[in-house]
């Protein structure tokens, strides 16, 4: 379990997670819980990128974006779920140093883009609603393909430089994670090293890639919201209100648990709420943004329809369970 590293001088060569091993009489229940999470988001965000690709009047801006943000869930989903099912299943929570690096940066660099792509998904809003006119010119397809391809690449690269950061730490024991996964305060609280320049990095990055994102995302629904109340017909306004509200609850949660996690590290919080707030955005949020942001649409359940019966599924399923 122990040897002496070259460099960092890594003496932990692997890390036990306690994950939920403070509620034994829970595992099986937990188990069948998250299985069953895990399935129906990996089935929600396909069957969205399936239409998505396969519906040729799915192909626009705001739908190209959703896309990016149902693949960015399954890639989420399948980096941490399948290591809490496993330890949840066979009581073996021990993780290596590598697999724990890796975790933690493809976990991070997801947590990131999604914070961007959120961002990226609401100034198209703001576009198409505020400022309709312009709206074509500026939402080109290579303007669209920038911007997603922005939101990956600044993920990937925000997290390497927290991954890089971690493997100058020295690691001298204990080597137990009070987390279900690695995650960059839990790993800096394991070092041997001052946390201080550890913890300013963690409120700098948490305040530059869901701070500034998180601003940005209430400002354009400000002015989006600000719009809506302008239009005469009480209908549209309702129909515009009921799409935005639920967006904006599930952006504020999200948000709201990753700037309470992450912009105060050394808060003393109980270990099962920090536990409860990581679930919210690692977990469920994945499963409920393919309902809030795309099952709910018109113009996906119309999609969904015609796939339905070319495959001769009865016409009312699914879509009656959506409504």
């Amino acid at each position: 379990m122990a040897s002496q590293g070259q460099g960092n001088q890594t003496s932990i060569t692997e890390f036990i997670l306690l994950g939920f091993g403070d509620l034994p009489g829970l595992q099986v229940p937990l188990f069948l819980l998250f299985i069953m999470i895990y399935l129906m988001t990996m089935a929600g965000n396909i069957l969205i990128l399936a239409l998505v690709v396969a519906h040729r009047h799915l192909h626009t801006p705001m739908y190209f974006f959703l896309g990016n943000l149902s693949c960015l869930e399954i890639c989420y989903s399948s980096t941490l779920l399948p290591q809490l099912l496993a330890g949840l299943l066979a009581g073996d929570w021990t993780i290596s140093f590598t697999g724990c690096l890796t975790q933690f940066y493809f976990f991070g660099a997801l947590l990131v883009t999604e914070c961007l792509l959120l961002s990226v998904m609401s100034y198209d809003r703001y576009l198409a609603i505020c400022n309709p006119l312009h709206y074509t010119a500026q939402m080109s397809g290579r303007s669209c393909l920038q911007l997603a391809g922005g939101s990956w690449t600044g993920g990937f690269l925000a997290c390497s430089i927290s991954t890089v950061s971690i493997t100058q730490l020295t690691f001298c024991g204990p080597n137990t994670i009070d987390h279900f996964l690695c995650d960059f305060i839990p790993l800096v609280k394991l070092s041997c090293n001052d946390p201080l320049l550890m913890d300013t990095l963690a409120f700098s990055m948490c305040l530059i890639f869901s701070l500034v994102p998180f601003l940005l995302t209430s400002v354009s629904y400000i002015c989006i919201i600000s719009t809506i109340l302008r239009i005469p017909s009480s209908t549209g306004r309702q129909k515009a209100f009921s799409t935005c509200s639920s967006h904006l609850i599930v952006v504020s949660v999200y948000y709201g648990a990753l700037l309470i996690a992450y912009m105060f590290p050394t808060t003393d919080l109980p270990s099962n709420f920090k536990k409860v707030l990581s679930v919210s955005y690692t977990v469920l949020t994945p499963l409920v943004n393919p309902l809030i942001y795309a099952l709910r649409n018109r113009e996906v359940q119309e999609a969904l329809c015609k796939t339905c019966r070319k495959l001769r599924f009865p016409r009312y399923w699914p879509i009656g369970l959506l409504r």
